[in-house]
């Protein structure tokens, strides 16, 4: 989707010198963040200040557009991502600015099954993502941040969420892919990630993301799958040919939807009075709060 304004949104990541990163919503941070010196993942911090941009979901809708298609075809997720588009575009404080964006469901395959259990039993307010988990305890390896802390699954909201995806109908969960964090954060649907996980499932997430403009960059991309998918479908022979093709086929539609699909890095803006501040800030936000970013 082409985004005409603002140049700065109201929900947007604040950065300053040695690795300090801040979520800002309007005038209060929602999450400080350091990366870590050896680029091995970062400590971070949430604020409790956080507010979806979103409007809430009524079952009612949810109902209606799993009426119109089964849930995780792709009218399902036209239908969803339109309603997101266009909460998103009208709220003061969410994360849009001019550009071009995506709004799009894993194609990247970012979420590991083995993870989704421990984003549910480990969801600190102050904690650590690690990026690639050499050393680093197995609960720290999570692919989605939440933004808030996640409600007990006997929480009226999470129960009646529960519900809904006993019954098929569950609403996706709105996420956005923040570049310096390397990971996704939960915009809107904290109480459906916990709901999906409390029934022993997966939650259906759509990710938003800027997107990569750079026509020769996807076209060198894709040069080498295109070649060898022809190299590959030359070389069948026999019954089988036509479905080992399809094969192929599908999986070749799947590597260039993720090409295409590729997100681009998240803007950041700087953080007024630098390092200084915003240490003063973390300090007032989050006391105590000391991570170890050396190492």
């Amino acid at each position: 989707m082409r985004v005409e304004g603002p140049v700065k949104p109201g929900l947007r990541m604040e950065c300053a010198d040695g690795r300090r990163l801040v979520l800002m919503q309007g005038h209060a941070p929602v999450l400080f963040a350091r990366q870590r010196a050896t680029h091995c993942g970062l400590h971070y911090a949430r604020t409790g200040r956080y507010v979806s941009p979103l409007a809430p979901l009524r079952a009612e809708r949810a109902r209606a557009v799993a009426e119109f298609a089964e849930p995780g075809e792709a009218e399902w997720w036209k239908r969803w991502a339109a309603h997101a588009e266009a909460e998103l575009r009208g709220a003061a404080e969410g994360p849009l600015h001019a550009g071009d964006w995506l709004l799009l469901p894993d194609v990247h395959r970012w979420f590991k099954a083995v993870n989704w259990p421990t984003l549910l039993a480990h969801d600190p307010d102050r904690g650590h993502l690690t990026w690639f988990g050499y050393g680093d305890p197995v609960e720290d390896a999570r692919d989605l941040l939440p933004l808030r802390a996640l409600s007990v699954p006997e929480a009226p909201r999470v129960k009646a969420y529960r519900r809904q995806y006993r019954e098929g109908v569950l609403p996706p969960v709105f996420a956005w892919w923040i570049s310096g964090l390397h990971s996704p954060v939960v915009l809107d649907g904290h109480d459906r990630v916990t709901a999906a996980l409390a029934e022993g499932g997966r939650p259906k997430v759509l990710i938003l993301a800027r997107a990569v403009v750079d026509d020769p960059w996807v076209a060198r991309l894709s040069a080498r799958p295109v070649e060898e998918y022809q190299k590959r479908v030359a070389a069948l022979e026999g019954p089988l040919a036509a479905s080992r093709i399809a094969h192929l086929s599908r999986s070749l539609a799947d590597d260039l939807t993720a090409i295409i699909g590729g997100y681009d890095r998240t803007l950041a803006w700087p953080f007024p009075g630098g390092a200084g501040a915003w240490d003063a800030a973390a300090a007032s936000y989050v006391s105590g709060w000391a991570p170890d970013v050396d190492r």
